[in-house]
């Protein structure tokens, strides 16, 4: 069996990778440097330079390759950036993905040979929802350029199935792991936690300590992607815990497992790391998944900040 993975740079990207190489899967993924494999990149992975957003090259690569399974993670992956430079996210996470569906729709018309394809999609589609838990049937309603171009892109899978490709949205809620990198708020609290706690550092500097997100563990939520891409049936899922947390509750227990009690003195609020909007209440209803996938998070969201603060500690 052969994979081809855009996004193998990120976290997710280099999890995945590892899982499809210990099925026995060939990997192929496409990276933007020549300078070598990414961080984490499995050395199995046969990689290509490229860029997502050169929709013609990525289509011949596509076609050079093969494969018979194709997960697009390649994104801009921060919601903060997504207000600076609106108009790349849109290309990246929204216009290339479609792209990368046609040309996957091709390849299986050009070969005969049936091509399955997973989106890594974003509880940020969602916005600022009026109910929750959200499930598959929750409005797309974003409220961020982020959102909107990953909205974009989920909306096309559906397009896609009707067209004749086995095409899955995974609506991924929040997920952390020590390969996160320390631009996202989570990282950040976990690596300036473990400096405090080794006397490198002083404060932690926040926005809103008080938004509420549902947050697991990356290598579980890779695992729930492939299971969905290999599912006889293609649809939507939602990869979630169920459990909401704010991200006070994420200080509190990064500070926890490093062993700080009086953690409310080193935290500083800044307004200037406030974001123009944040949604309100995210947090998944991954019953379908659990249901068809036989899927289930393997770790709590304590067990989650500890291995975090864990590896930053060391």
């Amino acid at each position: 069996m052969r994979a081809f993975i855009t996004g193998v740079g990120g976290q997710d990207g280099s999890y995945l990778a590892e899982q499809l190489i210990a099925d026995g899967a060939e990997v192929h993924a496409l990276v933007r440097s020549a300078d070598g494999p990414p961080p984490f990149c499995p050395p199995e992975v046969r990689l290509h330079t490229g860029d997502v957003t050169e929709h013609d090259a990525l289509r011949r690569l596509l076609f050079d390759v093969a494969p018979d399974e194709v997960y697009n993670l390649a994104a801009v992956s921060s919601v903060a950036r997504s207000w600076q430079e609106p108009e790349l996210v849109r290309n990246v996470n929204g216009d290339a993905a479609v792209a990368l569906m046609d040309a996957a729709l091709a390849l299986q018309e050009s070969t005969g040979s049936p091509v399955r394809f997973v989106q890594a999609s974003s509880a940020e589609i969602f916005g600022s929802p009026s109910t929750a838990p959200q499930d598959e049937s929750t409005p797309v309603s974003p409220t961020n350029p982020y959102g909107e171009a990953k909205a974009l892109a989920h909306l096309a899978v559906s397009q896609a199935r009707v067209r004749g490709l086995h095409a899955v949205s995974a609506i991924l809620y929040n997920h952390e792991s020590p390969r996160r990198p320390t631009t996202f708020v989570t990282r950040k609290i976990t690596s300036t936690v473990a400096a405090i706690a080794r006397g490198d550092a002083d404060e932690l500097v926040l926005g809103n300590v008080e938004a509420h997100r549902d947050w697991g563990w990356a290598p579980d939520y890779v695992d729930a992607m492939v299971r969905a891409l290999r599912h006889p049936v293609a649809q939507d899922y939602v990869v979630a815990t169920g459990e909401s947390h704010t991200v006070r509750d994420l200080v509190h227990e990064a500070f926890t497992a490093a062993g700080i009690d009086d953690w409310e003195r080193y935290v500083r609020l800044d307004p200037d790391l406030l974001r123009p909007t944040d949604a309100a209440v995210l947090v998944g209803d991954s019953g379908r998944a659990r249901e068809a996938l036989g899927w289930a998070p393997t770790k709590t969201f304590s067990a989650v900040v500890a291995a975090m603060v864990a590896a930053d500690l060391e």
